[in-house]
C-alpha cells in the first residue's frame, strides 16, 4: 500500500473517532479494528490516531458544555461530581461517556487533568482491541 492511501486511511479513522466522541452517533471501533485487519503493521499509529481523535471528540463535548450555563446535575451524573477529572476514565463507555465529559464541562473541572483521564480511558480501550486483534 502507498503513504497516501494508509495516510486517507487514518485519517478516516481520525475522523471516525473524533465524531464518535461527540453526541452523533458513531461507532469508530469498527474502523480501528478494520484498519488493523488490514493494516496490522500500522497498529500503532492507528492506535496514537484514535485516541487523540477520540480524546479531542470527548473534549469538544467539554468544552460546549462548560460554556454553557451551570446547572444542578442529575444523580445519574454526579459520578463526575464524586470522583472529578477520574471519572472520564469511563468517557469510553457507551451511553455515559458522552455524559460524563458534558458533566465535567458543567462542573468546570480542570481541562488538563480531564484530558489525560479521558486520554489514558479512550486510549486504553482501543488498546484492548487491538490486542485482541493480536
Amino acid at each position: 500500500m502507498s503513504i497516501a492511501t494508509d495516510a486517507a486511511g487514518l485519517g478516516t479513522l481520525f475522523a471516525s473517532a473524533f465524531l464518535a466522541a461527540t453526541l452523533l452517533p458513531g461507532g469508530s471501533e469498527v474502523v480501528f479494528a478494520g484498519l488493523l485487519v488490514l493494516r496490522p503493521e500500522l497498529a500503532w499509529p492507528a492506535l496514537a490516531v484514535a485516541t487523540v481523535g477520540n480524546t479531542l471528540g470527548g473534549m469538544s463535548t467539554y468544552l460546549l458544555a462548560r460554556l454553557a450555563p451551570r446547572k444542578e446535575l442529575t444523580p445519574r451524573l454526579a459520578l463526575a461530581q464524586r470522583y472529578g477529572s477520574a471519572s472520564l476514565v469511563l468517557s469510553w463507555v457507551p451511553l455515559i461517556g458522552d455524559a460524563l465529559c458534558a458533566a465535567a464541562g458543567l462542573l468546570r473541572l480542570p481541562w488538563a487533568s480531564c484530558l489525560l483521564w479521558m486520554a489514558i480511558g479512550k486510549g486504553a480501550r482501543y488498546a484492548v482491541i487491538a490486542w485482541t486483534l493480536g
